[in-house]
């Protein structure tokens, strides 16, 4: 029985009231960029005495970049929550405007300052890490001088900053406008609808082929109306970025993103490699489903559709309960994190014209609260979406008492988090099934993530590797970037399916994050190693969790190969790790291939 009546809409007056038209966020916005520019100046005038007493300087430094970091992280995660929330609030638009350009200034502070960092000699930079605070925090401050070295000087680096914001980030927020501009029509039941892009995605989930028919093509002919202008910012995103590598004498487009993941080449390799190797399980999946279906072949709009058009949908309270009664098999404490954001309304989960697509976490740290933005409409796939970003809510939660530059943890093993919570409520779910039915319906919904991240994640990868090989030789026209989208699904999903999504690169949010390129790969990377903490976790027990919460927060003060090396006592760039990993996917995809006989 259900005692509660969970929100599915999220409070955001907590922090700034009044929206996007609130004066107390301009105040902060305000106030923010007054404490950026005073950071700037301050380092500029900073001079290095290249002897242990620089420890005294950084601390302050350090401090004051705490607070900002904080501030900038607060006002960014409210204008995403604004703008997913509603894609028409115009205002919006002028907020993250506004903040791209605090954020942009206070770049280039960080960029004088690591800079600065230069000009201290190796020997004297580590007695001057010997110091607390800054001992804590050695691994960031180390990471932060050695890629200073690797980048331009520093008038170069700030030019760049400033060129961005017009130059790069804005080309972002144009792709957000033209989402935003996006309606999906469908005629159901005789009432013509206008779907946003978010409401229309959740028909792929639907049991009638002849809906999910529809939308697609109408999905379809909507991201085709806007296409030319998803051509050029696509195009220009890339060449920024390009040019900025080309200046910095960088000559991997991957090493940007593997920077940012704290991971090594040899991992990204290997663990594509023995993906690659092992997806004849996963087209065996897709053949069964297609025949269960009544299908010859599945195409792009049948992948997610239910087996049983009956299938019972779980209301908004019931998913919530479902994840519960999971979570506190694990522990405590993910229970009692998962508690706090149904019960204080964190979670954004209506079924509304107006949103924008997908699922995310974001966190407010000034606050210490998380936000999780989705739209419900009662399918297993939808909880599952939810236990995913409450597992990212649980990463920042388990890191809370950190120094905040030790908090900054990459997508990889952000998603290891995500992907870990979804496979307790995922697993635990299978386990308790109380009939065939409803084991298959669960375990099908179970394989559906590995199809994601082994087939559609690794055609995302394909396509944009393949995508900025072609944009070095200049713009890439239309025709060009559908048939990259084309070949790269052919190849992901091994010619598994009938009808492909050739612009899929128009509608995924994914190519268009400015914060950094190559938005895909991490996830299956996460999907992966939280299997091999899975398997620790079920031999451990529910004793650990404190083992769980230990390993979270390392995760951003080591690079991933350290991390796993210390918690797991694993090689990530040797295949054994990975083949285990991929082996447990294997054996769940065998199991629905027996039960479905």
């Amino acid at each position: 029985m259900i005692e509660n009546n969970y929100s599915t809409v999220w409070d955001l007056d907590i922090f700034f009231k009044g929206g996007s038209s609130s004066s107390e966020f301009a105040a902060h916005l305000k106030e923010t960029l007054k404490k950026v520019s005073d950071f700037t100046n301050l380092v500029e005038e900073w001079l290095p005495s290249n002897t242990v007493k620089d420890h005294q300087k950084l601390t302050l430094f350090i401090e004051d970049l705490q607070i900002i970091a904080k501030r900038i992280r607060q006002e960014g995660a409210f204008i995403s929550c604004l703008q997913a929330q509603d894609t028409t609030d115009k205002k919006v638009a002028e907020l993250r405007a506004n903040h791209t350009e605090i954020s942009a200034a206070f770049q280039t502070g960080l960029t004088i300052f690591d800079h600065k960092l230069r000009k201290i000699d190796q020997d004297v930079w580590e007695l001057v890490l010997e110091h607390e605070p800054l001992k804590d925090i050695s691994f960031i401050l180390s990471e932060r001088r050695t890629r200073a070295f690797e980048k331009l000087s520093q008038e170069e680096e700030s030019l760049i900053n400033a060129l961005s914001i017009d130059g790069y980030h804005s080309w972002g927020q144009m792709y957000d406008l033209i989402v935003s501009s996006i309606k999906i029509k469908l005629k159901e039941d005789g009432e013509e609808k206008l779907l946003s892009v978010g409401q229309a995605a959740n028909y792929f989930s639907n049991s009638d082929r002849t809906i999910r028919q529809k939308v697609f093509k109408e999905w379809e002919r909507a991201w085709g109306e806007k296409i030319d202008y998803l051509t050029k910012t696509l195009n220009h995103l890339a060449g920024f970025r390009l040019n900025v590598y080309k200046s910095r004498g960088w000559n991997d487009v991957l090493k940007e993103p593997l920077n940012y993941n704290r991971m090594e080449k040899d991992t990204l390799e290997t663990m594509w490699t023995v993906v690659s190797e092992n997806k004849q399980s996963l087209v065996n999946f897709l053949t069964r489903k297609a025949k269960l279906l009544g299908l010859e072949k599945l195409s792009w709009y049948d992948i997610e559709a239910p087996l049983n058009s009956q299938k019972e949908k779980l209301s908004f309270q019931q998913g919530a309960e479902f994840i519960l009664e999971h979570f506190s098999k694990f522990g405590s404490e993910l229970t009692k994190f998962t508690k706090q954001a149904f019960e204080d309304k964190w979670i954004e989960a209506e079924d509304r014209p107006g949103k924008a697509p997908g699922g995310f976490h974001t966190y407010f740290p000034e606050s210490g609260q998380s936000r999780i933005f989705m739209t419900y409409s009662g399918t297993l796939s939808n909880v599952s979406t939810l236990a995913h970003e409450l597992g990212h809510g649980f990463h920042t939660y388990a890191m809370r008492d950190l120094h905040v530059l030790n908090r900054d943890y990459a997508m990889n093993v952000a998603e290891t988090a995500s992907t870990f919570a979804e496979m307790i409520v995922s697993d635990a779910s299978v386990k308790s099934a109380t009939n065939k039915e409803q084991k298959i319906a669960l375990l099908e919904d179970k394989v559906q993530r590995s199809v994601s991240f082994f087939m559609n994640i690794h055609a995302r990868f394909l396509f944009e590797t393949r995508f900025y090989e072609e944009r070095q030789k200049g713009i890439v026209s239309t025709e060009k970037l559908n048939e990259l989208m084309l070949a790269a699904q052919q190849e992901a999903y091994c010619g598994a399916l009938e009808e492909y999504h050739p612009l899929f690169w128009a509608s995924k949010l994914h190519f268009y994050i400015t914060r950094v390129p190559f938005y895909n790969f991490p996830y299956t990377f996460g999907y992966l190693f939280s299997l091999g903490i899975y398997a620790k976790a079920l031999e451990e027990g529910k004793g650990f969790e404190n083992q769980y919460i230990a390993l979270l927060k390392d995760t951003a003060s080591m690079t991933v190969e350290e991390l796993a090396m210390k918690h797991l006592n694993e090689d990530l760039t040797k295949r054994d790790f990975w083949e285990r990993a991929v082996k447990l996917c294997v054996a769940d995809i065998e199991e629905f291939l027996a039960l479905t006989e």
